[in-house]
């Protein structure tokens, strides 16, 4: 009689964790989850661009030496660079797309941006994170990337980068939209590195013509003061 009842108990205990997990399956947790398993982002499917302009003397604050030298060695003097031209959404972005194109690129190509991409590493990784989801081969994506720099025009007075400058993130993006007509304030975001501008992302169509951008606009930083550092 015992043994029929481990028994018993056994195939019960087997038939709930059965039904557990048959129930766990059709929960919303799980459900939520394989909405959120998207398939392979494919190259050349997006909605718009984000041109992101970088604050050299921020970024090399803390990213000095190594490889960093081709950007911020004692003898650079980069203010606004282009970190990269990205694909996106309206919600999200693509990222690492399958391309036919080479992972790497090549330094014929790289050098030809220097002046305003200052470095390989900055270069290759953003051909192989944003660039192969234009749809574009490599060349043709950096000519689109200087297209879309060569589009904005950067408010002289934040690129003298002799002194700190302190401004609202609003007060600098004004500089920006008064700089650039037909640019909204809803299709441009500063972006901070604690108390110190990062970078400005600036939404285009793949036509390079300014568009708004909610998603990337409410990222925006909201801070009260912005410190532009000095490039020395």
């Amino acid at each position: 009689m015992m043994k029929k009842s481990s028994a018993l108990r056994e195939v019960l205990f087997a038939a709930a964790i059965m039904l557990a997990t048959a129930v766990s399956a059709l929960s919303p947790v799980n459900a939520q989850e394989r909405r959120q398993d998207r398939q392979p982002d494919r190259a050349g499917n997006f909605d718009f661009y984000v041109l992101s302009l970088s604050w050299s003397p921020t970024f090399c604050a803390t990213a000095k030496g190594g490889r960093n030298d081709q950007q911020c060695g004692i003898d650079k003097r980069f203010r606004f660079v282009v970190h990269g031209l990205w694909p996106q959404y309206e919600k999200g972005y693509p990222d690492f797309c399958r391309t036919s194109e080479p992972e790497r690129v090549p330094r014929t190509v790289g050098e030809k941006m220097f002046d305003i991409m200052p470095s390989m590493g900055l270069v290759g990784h953003q051909w192989r994170k944003h660039g192969s989801c234009s749809g574009l081969n490599q060349e043709t994506y950096f000519d689109k990337v200087r297209q879309a720099y060569e589009r904005v025009a950067i408010p002289a007075d934040l690129t003298r980068g002799d002194r700190p400058l302190s401004l609202s993130a609003d007060e600098i993006e004004q500089k920006f939209l008064s700089a650039n007509p037909g640019m909204s304030h809803r299709g441009i975001a500063a972006s901070c590195e604690g108390r110190q501008l990062e970078e400005i992302r600036i939404c285009l169509t793949k036509d390079l013509a300014f568009r708004d951008c909610a998603e990337v606009d409410r990222r925006g930083c909201t801070i009260s003061q912005v410190t532009l550092p000095p490039a020395r």
